[in-house]
Formats: structure tokens, sequence, C-alpha cells
């Protein structure tokens, strides 16, 4: 079995020829409507300009970090000195009435927080010990408390969150967004994907494009080296013959294409445009260490060591180069056994780059039309999961009915907490938000009316929220 990271496995075809997220349905972004450099014949109907919006947006892009195994918001994010007074007593009979579990039985006994909780900053943002470096940001962000979704399993849970529905098949968050806005990304993908840890149970479900043309699928980037395989030249071709190469066989396929009209050729003619410039264009994106000393520092990157840190800079440089949406997928949340230990080590990996994610964009002048959300796809129960025969303790099981995300930037009112949990975080009992409504929400802070950015596919009018979600108005600056 290979130890590469599954964004890795992926063919020279992949990505230059295949729809799903190969360069060659990436071609039109920066070829259609203009012509390539060296083809005489150009192509109309750029599907990647840049869209005029339904509305003034507040952000022109997004940065979702996608915390895949779902954290325990009930030991980082909604303190509980109720469920800690009753640690290790049946939980009410009536609270889990009819529940169904993945691994626990309702009936199970409660499990208190497994660490203190500060305030932070002048909002006094409540948040755990093990979140000091979002503590240093807490003005910056608001923390909704009173998440929830239909789906209590990895696979579509995640898929729900990332794309509104639970079946793959449907367009992602990013797909929708460059849909609706296009890009402004002239030589990279207007969608990227960087992953870290063991990946996503949605596999890459969670960034296709569904049935939208596949120019708005994302695009998996690696943290170092190439980041796509296969775009450096081999030994022995420079870029002047790079150049001259791609200059024939363009004016060839030109000629073919005006000969029979294949939209395929089209594609394929842009598809050598686009991987020449992103053999320019891409190294240089990852090359990190030409950040600063006091940058890298801040963020945690060893330059060269692939990392959540470096994938979080690198979102930041992306945005900075017009990539439109950035999904970070870190994963390794899914704590079924020893919930404390495996959130120390996840939040040592990813709290100091988170905060200092937003730090950068502030200091940069960039956070104000920059959205950032961090989040899983679901909660963790107050009740404890442990068992002998799967060898786990003092775990928790999957919780649907309310978890916890942040957001920053990009139109979010910061400094406040939205939503309210009973004692136990059991069921919400204030401001309940639902995934369509998140969706919704961030559709609207980019100028998107989520009722209005549709697709027709097999006779229906398609949206990512489906036929419910509802704007979130507490949340909006």
């Amino acid at each position: 079995m290979s130890d590469l990271h599954p964004l890795h496995c992926q063919t020279r075809r992949h990505f230059f020829a295949d729809c799903g997220v190969g360069v060659g349905k990436l071609a039109l972004a920066s070829l259609l409507a203009r012509g390539a450099a060296g083809s005489a014949t150009p192509i109309a109907g750029n599907p990647l300009a840049p869209q005029p919006t339904h509305f003034g947006p507040k952000a022109k892009s997004v940065i979702y970090l996608f915390m895949a195994g779902a954290p325990s918001q009930l030991d980082l994010f909604d303190n509980k000195p109720t469920l800690a007074k009753y640690e290790g007593q049946m939980v009410p009979p009536e609270l889990v009435k009819d529940q169904r579990y993945a691994f626990i039985r309702p009936e199970s006994t409660l499990l208190g927080p497994r660490f203190k909780f500060n305030r932070y900053g002048k909002s006094g943002a409540e948040l755990s010990e093990m979140l000091p470096h979002l503590g240093e940001v807490a003005d910056d962000i608001a923390i909704v408390r009173s998440m929830f979704t239909d789906q209590f399993n990895h696979a579509p849970a995640q898929l729900f969150l990332n794309t509104g529905s639970p079946l793959p098949g449907r367009p992602s968050m990013g797909s929708w967004v460059t849909y609706g806005l296009g890009s402004e990304a002239d030589d990279l993908p207007a969608f990227v994907v960087l992953a870290t840890g063991t990946g996503s149970s949605g596999g890459a479900a969670n960034w296709s494009n569904g049935f939208l043309p596949g120019v708005h699928a994302g695009v998996p980037f690696r943290s170092s080296g190439d980041p796509i395989l296969f775009t450096s030249n081999p030994p022995g071709i420079d870029r002047q013959a790079q150049r001259d190469t791609i200059d024939i066989v363009g004016e060839l396929n030109a000629q073919q294409l005006g000969a029979i009209g294949d939209p395929q050729i089209a594609t394929r003619i842009a598809a050598y445009e686009t991987a020449f410039k992103m053999q320019a264009r891409a190294p240089e994106l990852v090359e990190l260490a030409s950040e600063s000393p006091e940058t890298l520092a801040m963020y945690g990157v060893e330059p060269g060591k692939p990392s959540f840190a470096a994938n979080c800079l690198l979102a930041r440089r992306m945005i900075e180069r017009g990539v439109r949406f950035v999904n970070v997928y870190h994963g390794n949340w899914d704590h079924h056994s020893d919930v404390a230990g495996g959130l120390k080590t996840e939040c040592e990996v990813t709290d100091r780059a988170s905060a200092a994610l937003v730090k950068d964009l502030k200091q940069r002048g960039l956070l104000d039309e920059t959205l950032v959300v961090w989040g899983g796809e679901f909660g963790r129960t107050p009740m404890v999961e442990s068992s002998a025969a799967l060898g786990r303790s003092l775990g928790r099981d999957h919780h649907p009915q309310a978890f916890s995300i942040w957001l920053a930037g990009g139109g979010i009112k910061p400094g406040i907490t939205l939503g309210e949990t009973d004692d136990l975080g059991f069921s919400i009992t204030r401001d309940p938000v639902h995934v369509h409504d998140l969706q919704a929400t961030l559709l609207h802070l980019l100028g998107l009316d989520h009722e209005r950015l549709t697709y027709t596919y097999q006779g229906r009018q398609f949206r990512l929220t489906d036929v419910h979600g509802k704007l979130v108005t507490p949340l909006l600056a």
C-alpha cells in the first residue's frame, strides 16, 4: 500500500486531460475569450471571467479550514460546567429518546470537558486552554455554538457541508462560488484544495464540480515541490523550447478546431497554455522561503516541510494572487478514544497557524475582503465512548445535533458568540444554524443570493442550499 497522501496519487493524464479536476478543464480560465499566446485562433466565452454579483459583496474570496473528523466542541468552544458536575452519571432518558449514534448506546454515561476554559479579548470569548493562539484573535472572530446537521456519519456529513447534499455528485461550495463569480487568477486555478493529516472521508467528492462545467472543480495542490506533478520540464527542455512546442501544437490544434469545431480541441489547446503558465507560476507560489522569518515563525512554518501551517500560509498567498476559493483540509479529528490526547495533538498542529492566518490577513489589509471559516462536519457527544472490544476509552461519538465553528473577516461581525446549547451541550437552545444556513450566508457575503444562484441539470434547477437555507443575519457586520 502506498504511503503517499491521496491527493498526491494522481496521474499526468488526470491533471492534463480528465474532466474531473484536470488542467484540461481549467484551460478555458486563462485562454478562452482572448486566444493563447502563440495561437492565431481566439476562442470566445471564458466561463471563469469575473462575473457581476447579485448585490454588493463584502468578501472577494474564501479560505475554508475544514477540520475533517469533527473536533469536540465540548472541549474547545462550548464550556459546560454542569457536564463536568455530572460526569459518570447516566444521561437523562428523555434527552436521548429515539436518538441514533454510530458507536455508543444512548444511555452511556456523561463525560465532562477535558480542559479548562479561559476568557479572551475585550469580547470575553470563552475558549479552551488548548486554543491560546486563537484567543489572541478572539476579538476578530465570530464563534457559532449552535450549528447542526442532518448527517451523523463522516462521509455524508462532510459531503453535506461541502456540497449541500449527503450524496456524491453535487457541486462543492468552491465550485458554486467560481460558477457565480468567476476568477481573478489568470495563471492559477480559481479553486484550490490543500490537505494534511488523514485527509477526508468524503474524498474528492468534497471538491467536485458535480454537474457544473469541469472548469469549476477544485484542483489539489501539493504543499512542497511541484504543486502539481509533472508540471516541471524534463531534463534538456528549457522554457523557450517548451514555448515553441506549445505554439506549434497549438497551431495544429487550431487548424483542426477550425475544420471540425470539436469543443474538446479548444479545451486541449487551453490545457497546454494553462499548464505552461502554471509551470512558471505555481513553483513560485509554493516557495515559502521568500516569506519573512517573522511571518514563517508566526505560522510555525518550516520551509520545505509540508504541514497544516504551510497550507495556511499557502492559502494566503493564493488569495493574494487572485484564487477565489481555497479549501484547507486537515484530518485526524475523529476522537472515539482518548479525546483529550487527540485534541491536544491536533490543537498543537493547527491552533497557531489558524490564528496566524487571521493576523496575517489583517496586517496585509486582506481580512475585510477574505472570509475565513474553521470547523468540522458535526460535533461530539456529551456521553463517553468506551469499548474494550474496540480498544476505546474516554472518547466521544458523533453528534449532529450541536457543534461549533468560527468565522472571521469578509463581512462577519467580529468579537461575538452566537447560539447556545443546554447545560449538557446536547441540544441547541438559542439561534440554531443549519448547514444550509451557513452556506446561504457564505454566498451572501460574496454578493450572491443562494436562491438565485442556480444551475439547470436533468430538467431541474439545483442550488447549493437545495430547497432550504436562510441568511444568518446576526453574523453580519
